[in-house]
């Protein structure tokens, strides 16, 4: 597999896949590329809405497909948003609006502990019985000012207190070694490794 097709528009994923699998030789492609449409995320799991999306993505390329399933889950919030994170503040997306509900819905809360999860399906074809599936998370807690540039959606909000710096404050390298993506494309590709 030297082209895979990325099951997702966002661009800071791309960008962030592509450079974690950049040193195996394999090129990820934007799904745009072929006129994908989106694909429907109908479950309340992020493996089950991971795997909609690579199966989606591979029918209509015919191409090996990457989905991934992200949010973040505050402990606060019952582990909300969660596969609800990109729409937590309804259509159109919108990371700003997203952020200022958190605030909000977190107004007057002690604990302010939540992780991000990643999930990531890879589908050989469309109808692969055995996709490869690998998970990370990566814990941090939500505070009320943003801070940073880098990164997206809720990064701006997400304190590492270890390090004492927002996600959206990190350089792209060190947020790549730390986060929840990074760490489920490591697994991802340790199991690549073994095919």
């Amino acid at each position: 597999m030297k082209r895979i097709v990325l099951a997702s528009n966002n661009p800071g994923k791309l960008r962030e896949f592509s450079a974690l699998l950049a040193p195996l030789g394999i090129e990820v492609l934007p799904q745009s590329l072929f006129e994908v449409p989106e694909a429907e995320e109908p479950h309340c799991t992020f493996v089950e809405n991971a795997l909609e999306k690579a199966r989606h993505c591979s029918r209509h390329t015919g191409l090996p497909a990457l989905a991934d399933d992200s949010g973040i889950c505050v402990s606060a919030l019952d582990g909300a948003p969660g596969v609800y994170s990109a729409r937590f503040a309804g259509e159109p997306k919108s990371d700003a609006n997203n952020n200022a509900l958190l605030i909000e819905k977190l107004a007057g809360e002690n604990d302010r502990s939540a992780h991000y999860v990643c999930v990531l399906v890879l589908v050989r074809h469309p109808e692969d019985p055995q996709p490869l599936i690998a998970e990370g998370e990566w814990h941090g807690e939500i505070i009320d000012t943003p801070r940073g540039s880098q990164g997206f959606g809720y990064d701006p909000l997400f304190l590492l207190p270890e390090l004492g710096q927002t996600a959206a404050e990190l350089a792209p390298e060190l947020k790549n070694t730390l986060s929840h993506r990074g760490t489920a494309c490591r697994r991802l590709i340790e199991k690549l490794s073994h095919t």
